[in-house]
């Protein structure tokens, strides 16, 4: 329910009992309509154009997911872990009507807040160039979320020598590495649905801390949870999202914050014109 309908409800309900209508009754419907705001418009409170942030459905699970280890040597980095199947697609994945991966469920490796690297397998080729790296690497389902735990990731500032970690240490300060949208998204399935996907790191949602994503450089909305969203409404060609880690008012003092990333929705050649 929109803020114009909850006003024009509570209109009626004082005509309702200034004619002697039922107020209890009245006010029940007030209460239970109020609760159909939903998410997708509190998100879009700030919007006035037609793209919409919406919760995306529950997902599946991954409670025993976890990287056990990650090494770092002679440029090939190895993963071990436990409760996660590489390759597999995940089981909901045709449900969620969104991108996902034909090649089944994969890590994200992100340095620097670049672009991530999608790797399906737990051993792979990589070089890195020597000097210091923010990198986080996380777990991700075949539709590209991030499985949210502290198991399911590892966030570091390494010290890169001779494509080898020579110093890795925990991340210990405020950051929000990007995930999703990334890249070219074709065909009605794939482009009504654009998930949003983002990792805090040492910066709890919905306390001092949330989200301002700016779609298009004119929509802004503001995020107060992790999870991920639909991306609603965006219109075909180049798109860009900026996030930026906020406190208040204040965009965080915080390595590689805000990030922007552009991304493009193509329609397929059958669908075009319709």
């Amino acid at each position: 329910m929109r803020t114009s309908e909850l006003f024009s409800l509570l209109l009626l309900t004082c005509v309702l009992v200034a004619c002697g209508g039922n107020r209890n009754e009245a006010m029940d419907n007030v209460q239970e309509n109020a609760g159909k705001l939903d998410d997708e418009e509190m998100i879009g409170a700030n919007n006035s154009g037609d793209i919409t942030i919406t919760p995306m459905p529950a997902t599946t699970e991954f409670a025993e997911a976890g990287i056990s280890e990650w090494v770092y040597e002679g440029g090939k980095f190895t993963y071990e872990t436990t409760g996660y199947e590489f390759g597999q697609q995940t089981e909901d994945a045709e449900q969620l009507m969104c991108a996902n991966s034909g090649k089944g469920q994969h890590i994200h490796l992100i340095v620097n807040n670049e672009p991530y690297i999608a790797k399906y397998e737990p051993t792979f080729d990589m070089e890195l160039p020597d000097g210091e790296h923010h990198i986080l690497t996380f777990l991700s389902r075949s539709y590209h979320e991030a499985i949210k735990s502290d198991a399911a990731h590892r966030a570091v500032l390494a010290t890169v020598a001779n494509n080898g970690f020579s110093k890795a240490t925990d991340i210990d300060e405020p950051m929000l590495f990007y995930s999703r949208p990334k890249g070219t998204y074709t065909g009605k399935k794939e482009t009504e649905n654009v998930m949003l996907d983002f990792y805090p790191v040492n910066a709890d949602l919905g306390g001092e801390y949330h989200i301002k994503a700016t779609v298009n450089g004119s929509e802004e909305f503001d995020i107060t949870e992790w999870q991920p969203y639909y991306l609603k409404g965006l219109p075909m060609g180049e798109n860009t999202v900026e996030l930026a880690l906020m406190k208040g008012k204040d965009v965080v003092d915080a390595p590689l914050n805000p990030v922007t990333r552009k991304f493009t929705l193509e329609a397929l050649p059958a669908e075009a014109g319709k």
